[in-house]
């Protein structure tokens, strides 16, 4: 997903002279080809992330469009304070990306491991929370974030990940995006963990199961009409995502329908455990030991579906 930032942020900095990038000092050699087309347009900041929101919200009040990139923990834990204060409280039209997010530095440890910056990000007021389940969502949300009149949390995986869509769907900041219909259960993903909610629907399929599946890029604002569309006809609703289960994609779906008068479908919210992630090792290992795979999530998906409906 790195590799597809830089690419696209590089063309849209051509298309847009107000557009600059803020860096965290990581990223120079992949901003090699940002920098050399647009020099006066990129910025180290350093080891310095709360006074690199600060200056791009100085950039924005100048009427620049800026993009602060840095490893997630980093550019929200370390700077929360000038995130609400600087960019929220003024409604400024900031993207801040978080590259990296969830288990994708599995091997450096709780400092570098953002499981808990989307339950953060989604309660700031005016912030918009968006989450691409691939390079192709990526690069759609990329476009339209830039248009937006207030600040975006862009969370981002790292890199190979598996590219779900084979041509630009139909993708709006705001909206669910369906990729199934099924009537047993859904399936709502949100990040990159999108291809393993494929291939578990795939297992819940060959299993008898009608599964439906859709990604919800976008945490915050949620589309809750699709959700009360779902809610309608889908006993069972089964939130994937690479963050806590606490706060996260799975608790903004739970606090929806804990509210909305109509049919109440269980809600399975599969994610991380709270709390860190002593044992260190590789994504796929982590993710293992989370129970996030497309074996373990169909079988999760499979016993909720046999045990008794709550009374």
């Amino acid at each position: 997903m790195r590799n597809a930032f830089a690419r696209e942020i590089t063309a849209l900095a051509a298309a847009d002279p107000r557009l600059v990038l803020l860096s965290g000092d990581i990223g120079n050699r992949l901003f090699d080809e940002f920098k050399a087309r647009h020099p006066d347009r990129f910025f180290n900041a350093g080891v310095a992330e709360a006074n690199m929101t600060g200056m791009a919200a100085g950039m924005a009040l100048s009427g620049l469009r800026p993009v602060t990139y840095t490893i997630a923990t980093f550019n929200t834990y370390r700077c929360y304070e000038q995130i609400r204060l600087d960019l929220c409280y003024h409604r400024l039209p900031v993207i801040v990306v978080g590259v990296g997010a969830g288990l994708s530095y599995a091997g450096l440890g709780g400092t570098h491991q953002a499981l808990e910056d989307i339950a953060m990000m989604r309660v700031l007021p005016h912030m918009t929370v968006l989450c691409p389940g691939d390079t192709v969502e990526l690069r759609l949300l990329l476009r339209q974030a830039l248009h937006l009149d207030g600040p975006v949390y862009l969370r981002l995986g790292m890199k190979n990940e598996p590219v779900v869509h084979p041509a630009d769907p139909p993708l709006v900041i705001g909206r669910a995006l369906p990729l199934r219909e099924g009537e047993d259960v859904c399936l709502l993903s949100t990040g990159t963990t999108l291809p393993i909610a494929v291939a578990a629907a795939d297992r819940l399929a060959a299993a008898g199961v009608a599964a439906g599946l859709a990604s919800l890029p976008t945490v915050e604002p949620l589309d809750t009409g699709f959700l009360a569309a779902v809610a309608d006809r889908v006993p069972l609703l089964a939130t994937i995502e690479e963050h806590s289960v606490r706060g996260g994609l799975g608790s903004a779906v739970a606090e929806f329908l804990a509210g909305r008068p109509g049919p109440r479908p269980r809600v399975l919210r599969l994610g991380i455990e709270s709390g860190f992630q002593h044992r260190v090792g590789s994504q796929a290992e982590a993710r293992r030991r989370a129970g996030l795979t497309p074996e373990a999530v169909a079988e999760r998906i499979l016993a909720a579906r046999a045990a008794p409906a709550p009374s």
